[in-house]
């Protein structure tokens, strides 16, 4: 765990994510992602040197999962935590029927989860990305929309002046799933209908494969992102070499 947050702290202060002060809110879904960086904010901000508070979020879209031991784990790390209860899920696939769901119900878990966010106060949400999730997005926009693009480190999102960031970057999805298993994280199981038969779970299953016979191609995919940069991804003293690989590879 202590080399984890050395991880989460090393890109929080490459990229400015954290200042004195910043009221951060952890977007928590339920899964093994969300939940590892929920435990590793809640470490870091025992030794970070700017103080900052922390609470934990969850926009329940109504597909019937159980959130009481996401509650436990918060209250056992001593961070506040808020359900915020939605019919998100039962619009698009009940009522709607959407043939492809992906992006209606991701706009419509944001703007839930901004509400909430301005509601209590918060100027900053801190969400689950990491470095797979970054290589696999930049493929996504290749491969899909024919752009060479990705999220951003940190988005400050004017409309509802709030800021994102997303302190796993330097983290493999590989060391998040044995951080995971190693701290019994209460994940709770992902009832949504579309889950794993997305377009991403085809670009994760191509990169498993390229993988193979190209060991290191996330390592200088995402090494590209930071030396090129794409926007707002540039840091004075970018990855190198063997410093790239995630935990986990």
């Amino acid at each position: 765990m202590q080399h984890l947050m050395g991880l989460v702290r090393r890109c929080a202060d490459d990229y400015h994510m954290i200042e004195e002060g910043d009221r951060i809110a952890v977007g928590v879904s339920g899964g093994k992602d969300s939940l590892a960086l929920l435990a590793l904010m809640a470490g870091l901000q025992k030794y970070y040197p700017k103080s900052f508070t922390l609470e934990a979020i969850t926009i329940d879209m109504g597909l019937g999962m159980d959130f009481s031991p996401v509650e436990d784990y918060c209250r056992k790390l001593g961070v506040p935590y808020t359900c915020v209860k939605t019919e998100i899920g039962p619009i698009i696939f009940d009522y709607r029927k959407e043939k492809n769901p992906c992006s209606m119900c991701a706009k419509m878990r944001r703007g839930a989860l901004h509400d909430a966010l301005k509601e209590k106060g918060f100027n900053k949400v801190a969400l689950g990305h990491h470095y797979d999730d970054a290589v696999e997005t930049f493929l996504l926009s290749l491969f899909y929309e024919g752009r060479i693009s990705c999220f951003q480190p940190v988005t400050y999102l004017s409309r509802t002046d709030l800021t994102q960031i997303r302190p796993m970057l330097y983290i493999g999805e590989k060391a998040v799933q044995s951080f995971a298993a190693r701290m019994e994280l209460p994940v709770v199981e992902n009832r949504c209908p579309a889950d794993k038969s997305t377009k991403r779970q085809e670009v994760k299953d191509l990169l498993a494969v390229l993988q193979k016979q190209y060991p290191d191609l996330k390592t200088k995919i995402f090494g590209a992102m930071q030396r090129l940069p794409l926007p707002e991804w540039g840091i004075e003293e970018p990855l190198k070499g063997r410093n790239a690989v995630p935990q986990g590879e």
